[in-house]
């Protein structure tokens, strides 16, 4: 079950990525981020009300969370920071690098947290998924070559570094996941609907610092898209999280599947936006999708 759910994850974060790029375009990123938190703690908040005042307006255990302690708040506004932050960089480089090139470089993640989840966790990989990882690290060095045909230097260009260093405090994020659900059992559903709350929070600091006072240089745009954002990544957040309440699920597998994600991302990068050397890395694709299936054939 746990795997299923990590695939349908990654469906849902490729779309993500879609309505982010889209929502981007020619636009002003704070103000895009703050309403994507906003539009979130305003999704959960039913969820967030339910369990305080104990109301009982869901049937079943699917949509009913649970109260939490000072402690638990305090690790849910930690996961809040570094995933906050982790979009803040995602954001800007999204905005100026092309899908094709973002979806790939994203699939690195996986082999962060496959390195943190081995020592932190103790998990171990068979020989299917070892194969996965590998063939993902291979795909990612042939993207460096691809995007120089596009004047993308990878050791030199600001939002190629900004988009690395959402990876690897996304990775951080993930492992922090694996520790606050396993280790402390915290309930994912109060995990996921306090987490907006906190970033509305944070994020309204960052707007009212960074953005308002030259807002008249960097103009924001509505777009229908950007409500979007809010609900795919919910969605793939929603089962992202009952993945990791499985007691079997592996946060190294879980994270490589979910950058599945790259497929659509791909596909959109092409068809919406009309991304170019589409058929060098195309081979970049296959890879990280052989990489995928071997690691759904290992977990099963």
């Amino acid at each position: 079950m746990w795997v299923g759910a990590a695939f349908i994850s990654a469906f849902l974060l490729g779309l993500y990525d879609v309505a982010k790029k889209r929502s981007l375009a020619h636009n002003a990123v704070i103000p895009v981020l703050l309403l994507n938190t906003l539009f979130a703690s305003l999704l959960f908040l039913p969820v967030i009300l339910n369990a305080e005042l104990e109301l009982n307006l869901f049937a079943g255990e699917l949509l009913s969370s649970s109260c939490g302690s000072v402690s638990d708040h305090l690790m849910v506004a930690l996961k809040s920071a570094i995933t906050l932050s982790s979009w803040l960089c995602g954001y800007y480089a999204i905005k100026h690098l092309p899908l094709t090139i973002v979806g790939p470089v994203n699939a690195m993640r996986p082999v962060v947290v496959l390195v943190g989840a081995t020592l932190l966790f103790g998990e171990r990989l068979n020989m299917w998924q070892w194969g996965g990882v590998l063939l993902t690290i291979l795909s990612l060095y042939l993207l460096s070559r691809s995007g120089k045909r596009e004047s993308i230097d990878f050791r030199s260009n600001r939002y190629v570094w900004s988009l690395f260093m959402a990876m690897l405090l996304g990775a951080v994020s993930g492992l922090y996941d694996k520790y606050i659900i396993s280790a402390h059992s915290l309930d994912p559903l109060f995990v996921q609907s306090w987490f907006g709350v906190y970033q509305l929070l944070m994020m309204t600091i960052v707007a009212c610092v960074l953005w308002l006072p030259r807002r008249g240089e960097e103009r924001f745009v509505w777009r229908w898209t950007i409500p979007l954002i809010t609900l795919f990544v919910s969605c793939a957040d929603f089962f992202y999280y009952h993945a990791l309440a499985d007691k079997e699920a592996m946060i190294a597998v879980v994270s490589m599947i979910r950058r599945s994600s790259v497929i659509v991302t791909f596909i959109c990068g092409v068809l919406l936006f009309g991304e170019r050397n589409v058929r060098s890395k195309v081979i970049d694709l296959i890879l990280i999708l052989i990489g995928m299936v071997l690691l759904a054939i290992g977990s099963i």
